[in-house]
């Protein structure tokens, strides 16, 4: 009886954390402290790892998440997204990073790595390093035709490792975000191939006859990977934007965004990280 007792005891408190740990909070806005990523060399490093949404969905129940992606089921995240807890959300400025991570200790493990991207934030960390990923990042660790086994067996022992984000085919892209208008411009960046995150964003509007003014203007963090401009003039477009990723690298995007940009607009540029 008192081996029961104690399994019973064990799968209660297991279900409790799940049920507490398991899933990314919708939560917008922190403020912590970043700190640059480590280098796509870095060694392998511990951490837990937990799944939400779906078995096989890509986590959040619209395809969303706390980075302002959309579409995270779709190319380049396939479903392959996570969220993280500060260290790795690092207050949106850990969005896009890609990681390596595999599992270990479980019998239903393959340890073979796969990579995912950080698409989501959790608030609820069990761990110093917390992956929740999406239940197809989770089940994608497994061997095979043990997916369900591994989604059951809860909180698991991961280890994992940055590194450089392959978005073939794709050139970094721009939205314009709901709610913007001439003395407000909110723009979520995405597809920042090999750098993953960008962790900053200034903007150069035009002159009325549309020629660039020259002059770089700061954006200010907002949240995720969106960045915004307030003003009390009336922004003029054109408008270029300039961004810089953890590593220091810095892209030009002329003139990415017409003169005549629409809020829930998504404008594609020809300029990308390699």
């Amino acid at each position: 009886m008192v081996g029961v007792s104690r399994n019973a005891v064990a799968l209660a408190t297991l279900v409790s954390l799940l049920l507490t740990y398991g899933c990314c909070a919708q939560q917008r806005h922190l403020n912590y402290t970043s700190k640059l990523a480590k280098a796509s060399s870095s060694p392998w490093l511990p951490a837990k790892a937990t799944w939400y949404g779906a078995p096989t969905g890509a986590g959040p129940d619209d395809n969303g998440g706390a980075c302002g992606y959309k579409h995270v089921n779709q190319y380049p995240f396939m479903s392959m997204g996570s969220c993280g807890n500060e260290p790795l959300f690092k207050d949106g400025m850990g969005c896009g990073a890609c990681y390596r991570i595999r599992c270990v200790g479980d019998r239903s493990c393959s340890g073979k790595p796969e990579t995912v991207m950080i698409t989501d934030m959790n608030y609820y960390p069990v761990a110093k390093y917390h992956f929740d990923l999406s239940g197809t990042a989770f089940g994608a660790m497994a061997k095979p035709g043990l997916n369900d086994k591994l989604r059951h067996s809860g909180i698991i022992d991961i280890q994992f490792r940055r590194v450089r984000c392959q978005h073939q085919g794709l050139n970094v892209g721009f939205h314009v975000q709901h709610g913007s208008n001439p003395n407000y411009l909110a723009v979520l960046v995405q597809y920042a191939n090999q750098e993953g995150t960008v962790v900053r964003m200034d903007l150069m509007q035009s002159t009325r006859n549309g020629s660039p003014t020259g002059t770089w203007e700061p954006m200010t963090h907002s949240w995720g990977a969106i960045f915004r401009r307030d003003t009390s003039r009336p922004l003029q477009g054109p408008f270029s934007l300039r961004i810089r990723s953890e590593s220091g690298k810095t892209l030009v995007a002329k003139q990415v965004i017409p003169a005549n940009w629409k809020p829930d607009t998504a404008y594609r540029s020809n300029v990308q990280f390699r």
